[in-house]
């Protein structure tokens, strides 16, 4: 069983890597897409014989323990149970089905070879999420879903729309994994060595001795609400969803209609022991997911695509998950779960048929045309309760919805507005002044620790201020890729210089948070070198260069850099953040926010600086000039005498 839980999760990864070393011949990775696709299938299958035969228990598997150091562990750690057998087999099904459609659906197209690895890569991410033990292992995977979703929903790279709603999603992706992280590491300060999700549901069998106080487990219900609620496109996020749409069909099948739009439920299935704890949680549950419902089925009836409608269909039909929840109907979301999985999956790939029909049959007639509750015959009724409402009421139903509830300008002004116009007013000052000010601080915090002893472990607040002005500095830059990268590096080594100054027996700690961030930035700054040698960046924006279609082997090199800067879970830089985030626990409780909210603003930033230079179209000169160099190639080829 073991054995076949760890095929189940590195079976996506192995389909990945054969991808990614094979050619561009589409028949080969059709082949090794069908194979993998099967052979998950036969895995999942076994596994979940034997788990029925087992009596459907909770089966917790420890691989090995990834790093070990006192009091903290990260064990790689599985878990499986209904909820995560339910979703398995669903990911499974839905997975098949794409790779066989995109076979035939991406005949021809330019990026077939980065759809599968981007793929693989989703179904391997959330192959984590749904197995992870731990809170930490899921995190892991919930990282590798996000950026997924970034390079899927910037498929299309030569256009700027896609390209920017993929900025826009991994933004919203990054904010909210404020509460995951967050919520990580109150899970290790109030459950220690208890946090697996198996030990849940047993650390609140007793109610009248909770593992926590009132107070800490609201906090901590807030905190995976805020992800739960982002992935899942609720309320206030529910605006990103339909923007989302900009990918390839398959794309917005598998992610927006099926599958990640329903990891927010996952987490709260995973999390109930903890938010359901209290009616008051479960009420807020309630609210989200019925403010949700409401303004998502408003919004959907402006909507001017198929795809921006089955996207709201999805959000209202999530909201009422989360009411299911609230009510502590776990089971029936499970089910509820499944049927709109299945039902958005076909929508979202029969789409492009249905859109063809009607434009065949408006050509096809001689009148007018127009479609109204599915059929003419039912003109005669009025299309929705809005139609029977007063003409002004109606009209500002309208305008509400065309703005979608004006979520997009709320969150814009809460989160986005005030560390944008901080960052800009950071990056106006004279670099001069910024070192005097910073020394002038620093040395009003040693001053006390000198001279009257004060431990030195409060030098870290003021490390701390420079760490997170520094990654707002990044987050507002346009001008200078060298600037945001070196910001980001800087905002980095003074989370691990903080830490140290809180707590000097963490060195070997910072050191691994380090030995991922430092290679990173130096590789990011040899490549940013190596792309823009010729480019000028005093006057203008660096926006939208083309470097994957111009340079695409030191793209490659640069997006490499921009995960391992950013912590992704291929650096060593991940397991750092967790380091640093557990002894902020255990020495600064207070440290943990400014260093989780400068690591979120560091990855939009370095996906920002990833984004600009190289997507978009490349420019006129750039085409011309491989025009010109292949017509002189040909010229040259053909000039040449044949030999036998």
């Amino acid at each position: 069983m073991n054995a076949l839980l760890l095929s189940c999760q590195f079976i996506p990864l192995l389909g990945f890597l054969l991808v990614f070393l094979s050619d561009r011949n589409e028949k080969k990775i059709a082949a090794i897409s069908f194979w993998c696709s099967h052979a998950l299938g036969l895995c999942l299958a076994g596994l979940l014989a034997l788990w029925a035969g087992a009596g459907f228990p909770g089966y917790e598997y420890e691989w090995f323990t990834l790093y070990e150091a006192g009091e903290y562990r990260f064990p790689v750690l599985f878990y499986l149970d209904r909820v995560g057998a339910v979703y398995m087999f669903c990911v499974w099904a839905i997975f098949s089905v794409i790779v066989k459609y995109c076979r035939v659906y991406l005949h021809r197209e330019a990026g077939y070879k980065r759809f599968f690895l981007t793929i693989f890569a989703f179904v391997f991410g959330l192959n984590m999420v749904i197995l992870s033990g731990s809170i930490d292992m899921l995190f892991a995977g919930w990282e590798i879903v996000g950026i997924a979703s970034f390079l899927l929903i910037a498929f299309y790279r030569h256009r700027v729309q896609p390209v920017r709603n993929a900025l826009r999603a991994y933004t919203i992706y990054r904010f909210c994994d404020i509460g995951l992280l967050l919520g990580s590491w109150m899970s290790h300060l109030l459950f220690h060595e208890s946090q697996h999700f198996s030990q849940l549901a047993n650390l609140f069998d007793n109610p009248a001795m909770p593992p926590a106080g009132y107070a800490s487990l609201l906090l901590l219900s807030f905190l995976i609400l805020i992800a739960a609620s982002g992935k899942s496109a609720q309320f206030p996020f529910c605006f990103w969803l339909p923007r989302a749409m900009e990918g390839p069909t398959p794309s917005s099948a598998i992610f927006y209609g099926a599958l990640s739009v329903h990891l927010g439920v996952f987490l709260l299935l995973r999390t109930t022991p903890i938010w359901g704890y209290h009616y008051f949680t479960r009420f807020i549950v309630f609210s989200i997911g019925l403010l949700s419902v409401i303004i998502a089925a408003i919004s959907e009836k402006t909507q001017s695509n198929i795809k921006g409608q089955i996207a709201y269909a999805s959000i209202t039909q999530v909201g009422f998950m989360f009411i299911e929840l609230a009510l502590g109907l776990e089971t029936l979301v499970l089910i509820h779960f499944l049927g709109n999985a299945f039902l958005r999956c076909y929508q979202l790939l029969v789409s492009p048929s249905i859109v063809a029909h009607l434009l065949r049959v408006e050509g096809a007639v001689d009148t007018d045309f127009y479609i109204k509750n599915g059929s003419s015959r039912f003109q005669f009724l009025p299309a929705s309760i809005r139609d029977t409402l007063p003409e002004v009421l109606q009209n500002t139903l309208y305008v509400f919805s065309l703005q979608e509830g004006y979520l997009k300008l709320i969150v814009r002004a809460v989160l986005w507005s005030p560390l944008k116009r901080l960052g800009a007013t950071i990056n106006t000052m004279n670099p001069r002044l910024k070192l005097l000010s910073a020394c002038a601080v620093f040395v009003l915090f040693w001053l006390p620790v000198a001279a009257i002893g004060i431990n030195s472990k409060y030098l870290a607040i003021p490390i701390a201020v420079f760490m997170v002005l520094a990654s707002l500095s990044a987050f507002s830059q346009k001008h200078s890729p060298f600037g945001v990268w070196n910001a980001i590096g800087l905002s980095s080594i003074l989370a691990g210089v903080a830490v140290w100054f809180l707590n000097p027996d963490a060195w070997f700690d910072v050191a691994i948070f380090t030995s991922g961030i430092v290679p990173a930035w130096i590789l990011g700054l040899a490549v940013l070198a190596a792309l823009l040698k010729n480019e000028n960046f005093a006057d203008t924006p660096f926006a939208y260069r083309a470097m994957a279609e111009t340079q695409p082997k030191l793209s490659l090199l640069l997006f490499l850099s921009f995960l391992g800067l950013v912590g992704f879970p291929i650096s060593p830089a991940f397991l750092g953040e967790d380091l640093l985030l557990s002894h902020a626990s255990n020495h600064a409780p207070w440290f943990a926010l400014p260093i989780t909210i400068a690591f979120v603003i560091n990855g939009i930033a370095a996906a920002r600086v990833f984004q600009r230079l190289c997507m978009g179209r490349p420019s006129e000169l750039n085409v011309a000039a491989e025009d010109m160099a292949l017509e002189v190639k040909h010229t040259v080829e053909t000039s040449q005498p044949h030999t036998a």
